[in-house]
């Protein structure tokens, strides 16, 4: 399910630069559409102290939380997307750090058209949109970055939007403490990778 600020994202993108016709092109070759200076750029805005004390303040907030009050959060979180009174998607939407990354996606013009933060155990901290669910700890994204010794850059497989006819694809990062000795949580910044290969020219950077 779309929500209005992923739709109006991609309307953004779409709208501005029309795909000719309505067959599912070949997907763009990621090594070539997220470049280097794509990757380095998202580093600059997610290494900030917004995103860092945000993280932090919740994973002194929920401490050692049980696997089992984990999943009452994931649940709840599920229940409000189809209820009137959204108690807990609400307080995430408002809070400081959503209201950055919603202000990052809104400058990227369509390029990004989701990006969530997660704490120490996968659970949402802040996000430009309403994700599907709350805790992420159980998928790939946070699985193959957070952990010591895993990825520092993980691109999940490229994805086919039906609706608005463009190729997407998940950037994930893990995040650190300020002076990079311990990772704090993770980020995923979802790429429409139809329009980053609409404005990829060869100086835009070498492929990360």
């Amino acid at each position: 399910m779309k929500t209005p600020l992923t739709a109006l994202a991609l309307s953004l993108a779409v709208g501005l630069f029309p795909i000719a016709g309505s067959a599912k092109p070949a997907a763009p070759d990621a090594s070539k559409v997220i470049t280097k200076q794509m990757l380095d750029d998202i580093h600059m805005w997610i290494d900030t102290d917004v995103v860092r004390q945000s993280i932090l303040a919740q994973n002194i907030r929920y401490g050692d939380l049980p696997q089992d009050k984990i999943d009452a959060l994931d649940q709840q979180w599920r229940a409000e997307r189809e209820a009137d009174d959204k108690p807990l998607i609400a307080a995430t939407l408002s809070n400081p750090l959503s209201v950055y990354l919603s202000r990052m996606q809104g400058k990227s013009v369509g390029l990004f058209v989701e990006i969530f933060v997660m704490d120490d155990k996968g659970l949402n901290v802040g996000q430009s949109s309403i994700t599907g669910d709350y805790w992420q700890g159980d998928e790939a994204k946070f699985q193959k970055t957070f952990p010591e010794g895993g990825m520092e850059t993980f691109i999940d497989e490229a994805e086919w939007d039906e609706d608005f006819k463009i190729w997407r694809a998940q950037v994930n990062i893990p995040i650190r403490n300020e002076d990079g000795s311990k990772k704090i949580g993770a980020a995923t910044i979802e790429v429409n990778l139809t329009e980053a290969q609409r404005r990829v020219m060869p100086e835009a950077g070498e492929a990360f």
